[in-house]
């Protein structure tokens, strides 16, 4: 599909959002700023994240954790190097325990077999606007 603003591509994350149940891994990618944090924040919304929580990209953080219907864990790999990192920040645990979804940006940096179980989604920049987003399952 093609996002023609930062807006369509939070709706389309609500709408994503509303349907996902626990121990659901949305695998994201795409180049910075292609629409993976808008996108999460608007899947934040759609798993009943309350409002006053502000999404951000977990940059430094690694992982943010963030109430609703069900808990988002919202990981950002771009500076991590290897599978070994991954697991040292507890992402590998917190998806073998499937309590909550699990957004991922930068997840081409996760193993095979866990993406193989994931919701894919690829951004892509079109113009300053307008993004395609490719949905895979």
């Amino acid at each position: 599909m093609i996002s023609r603003s930062r807006e369509e591509t939070c709706n389309l994350g609500r709408k994503i959002g509303e349907s996902l149940q626990p121990g659901a891994l949305v695998a994201l990618t795409g180049d910075l700023g292609s629409g993976k944090t808008a996108f999460v924040q608007g899947l934040a919304r759609g798993l009943g994240v309350p409002r006053d929580y502000y999404i951000t990209s977990p940059t430094y953080t690694l992982i943010n954790e963030y109430p609703g219907r069900c808990p988002l864990f919202h990981a950002d790999l771009y500076r991590l190097e290897n599978n070994a990192d991954i697991e040292d920040i507890g992402l590998y645990d917190i998806l073998r325990k499937g309590e909550g979804v699990a957004a991922v940006e930068w997840a081409e940096r996760l193993d095979k077999e866990t993406l193989s179980a994931a919701i894919r989604i690829h951004f892509e920049i079109l113009d300053d606007e307008s993004r395609r987003v490719v949905i895979e399952r």
